[in-house]
């Protein structure tokens, strides 16, 4: 006879084991995997390399590393941060890095020059982008540029720097900067003469050429310009004095210098040369430091960079250390920069050409 107790014993162990193995083919259905994936941020576990293409203790880096500070927060999955610096080439080389050397996967972000599509719209060859294509993340501002220079160097006035057969020396990085574009748009526009040294690695080179003598004078952002040393050490011991900005009014902190446009009055500029100018400094759209990513990241991801760095900005602790810092900020959001980076390399025929002549020199 078959024993009872051992026949119910046997079906209780079948039907744990049917079970065992209905639970495994449903916890391994395709569609479950899917739906256990969609659960778990994209982000959670994973580290986002943020390439800046200047020199540790530039204005790129300071501002890279203080987002990295904020910035995990406010992305589902609240990812680590790396900073890498890849200096050279007014940030050219770390530009043609985040276009053809990352993945699409929207783990790299990149911070360069604002000004950098000049070298793609007047055909340099050093250009390995397509400025359009980049994943436009933001940008903090949109700040006006400055031209300084040693006080100490023999051009005192406007017609010194129109009459001299020696022009003054500006550093640059690369074109594309605005060290190297400002100097050749003012000699087109004004006459203003200017030698530019470019191939500086960064700020902090320039900063010791000029201290040096090697050099006199460079274009440069006037956020920048007051938020770190040495330039306000600078303008204190009268080191250094501005010349001229691109803003169309005074900056509030620098009233008794003029602007590009009172002295195109002043010299009446050619209506022809007015536009080259209005077309240089009113597509400064990108500001001096936008934030980038790979061509073709996931549409998803771009959103989750957009909408992490927006609210950053509105996050009272991150709007502290700004104010502690004392950065001015004009946010503008990646959609923005997407349209405008589209617009900003079809100009019209003469005007492409005029770019090219004057920043290819």
């Amino acid at each position: 006879m078959i024993s009872t107790r051992g026949f119910k014993r046997s079906t209780v162990q079948t039907f744990r084991v049917s079970l065992f193995v209905l639970f495994v083919i449903e916890l391994l259905n395709p569609l479950n995997i899917e739906q256990a994936r969609a659960q778990t941020p994209f982000y959670q576990g994973k580290t986002i390399r943020v390439i800046v293409g200047y020199q540790p203790g530039d204005s790129h880096d300071l501002w890279a590393r203080t987002y990295i500070r904020f910035l995990g927060k406010h992305i589902p999955g609240n990812p680590d941060f790396v900073v890498q610096n890849m200096p050279g080439a007014g940030s050219m080389i770390a530009a043609n890095h985040v276009f053809n050397l990352t993945k699409p996967d929207g783990l790299t972000l990149g911070s360069i020059g604002g000004a950098l599509f000049m070298a793609q719209l007047t055909g340099r060859k050093e250009v390995q982008f397509d400025w359009p294509k980049y994943t436009w993340i933001m940008t903090p501002d949109r700040g006006g540029h400055l031209l300084y220079m040693r006080t100490d160097a023999p051009y005192k006035t406007f017609e010194d720097l129109r009459q001299t057969n020696d022009p003054p020396k500006c550093s640059a990085t690369g074109v594309g900067s605005t060290g190297y574009d400002l100097p050749k748009l003012l000699e087109e526009a004004l006459g203003f003469k200017f030698r530019v040294i470019s191939g500086y690695p960064g700020g902090a080179d320039q900063d010791l050429a000029l201290e040096r003598g090697e050099v006199h004078c460079r274009a440069f952002i006037i956020e920048s310009f007051f938020q770190r040393e040495p330039f306000p050490s600078w303008m204190k011991k009268n080191f250094v004095r501005v010349w001229l900005q691109t803003e169309r009014r005074r900056h509030p902190r620098l009233p008794d210098v003029p602007t590009v446009f009172e002295l195109m009055d002043q010299y009446k500029v050619s209506d022809s040369k007015r536009r080259l100018v209005n077309t240089y400094l009113g597509i400064w759209g990108f500001g001096s430091r936008p934030i980038v990513a790979t061509p073709g990241i996931p549409a998803d991801r771009t959103q989750i960079l957009r909408d992490g760095f927006a609210r950053m900005f509105k996050d009272p602790e991150f709007q502290e250390e700004l104010k502690k810092r004392k950065w001015e900020v004009e946010f503008i959001a990646g959609e923005e920069l997407q349209a405008l980076a589209g617009e900003v390399v079809n100009q019209p025929p003469d005007v492409a050409a005029a770019l090219k002549r004057i920043l290819s020199q």
